[in-house]
């Protein structure tokens, strides 16, 4: 082997040690972990994130319905159709048929076995009660056979909500609820409204929710 080889060798060799030493020291500065919020969203999963936000003042789902999107809710929908129709007269799945289950009974539709945790709940499938369904089935009925994590987005219950109440239901929908009042400051507090001169609360509107 010549001297020039001897030199060539030398300094790969020198590179490759040179390069594993920064190797080694990177690795003690520098490692990875899992992020703390994961970079895209995962349709279904409440984490603990959606938890923190659940603290937050909830908008009625009055509001939410005025300005819902049935189009968008037939999207949404999508995802529930491995379970669930929603056609007139079409059959039961996984999960029941959904044609006109807006203001329906709960547990009703015919030829279902419903789980007897949601055959006891009683009441009908209000809009409220279908938000709160939709929202997390475990937690409205606990030992329910629905698999399904829930909707942690309000508007897209909205959506879903409003696009079942066309399939069938076309109940008038609840009328929105008024934004409450500020906190007044300090100093500067209203005067309390006349006696027989407060406002009636909206009524609450008639709603319905899928279930199993």
């Amino acid at each position: 082997m010549s001297f020039r080889t001897n030199i060539i060798v030398g300094w790969v060799l020198a590179a490759i040690f040179v390069g594993l030493g920064l190797m080694l020291v990177a690795g003690k500065y520098f490692h990875t972990e899992r992020p703390e919020k994961m970079g895209y969203p995962i349709e279904g999963v409440v984490e603990a994130a959606a938890e923190s936000a659940a603290a937050a003042p909830e908008v009625p789902i009055a509001n939410l319905l005025a300005t819902a999107d049935a189009a968008k809710g037939a999207e949404v929908f999508k995802k529930c159709t491995s379970c669930h129709n929603a056609a007139n007269g079409g059959p039961n799945a996984i999960g029941p048929n959904l044609w006109a289950v807006v203001g329906k009974a709960i547990a009703a539709h015919p030829g279902f076995e419903y789980s007897d945790v949601l055959k006891a709940k009683g009441g009908s499938w209000t809009f409220d009660e279908l938000n709160k369904w939709l929202t997390n089935p475990k937690s409205y009925a606990p030992g329910t056979k629905m698999s399904f994590a829930g909707l942690a987005n309000p508007q897209d219950r909205a959506n879903v909500i409003l696009y079942l109440n066309t399939q069938g239901s076309n109940l008038p929908l609840p009328k929105p609820e008024a934004a409450p009042a500020a906190a007044p400051t300090e100093g500067n507090s209203a005067a309390p409204a006349a006696e027989g001169n407060a406002t009636a609360p909206a009524a609450e509107g008639n709603s319905a929710a899928p279930a199993k």
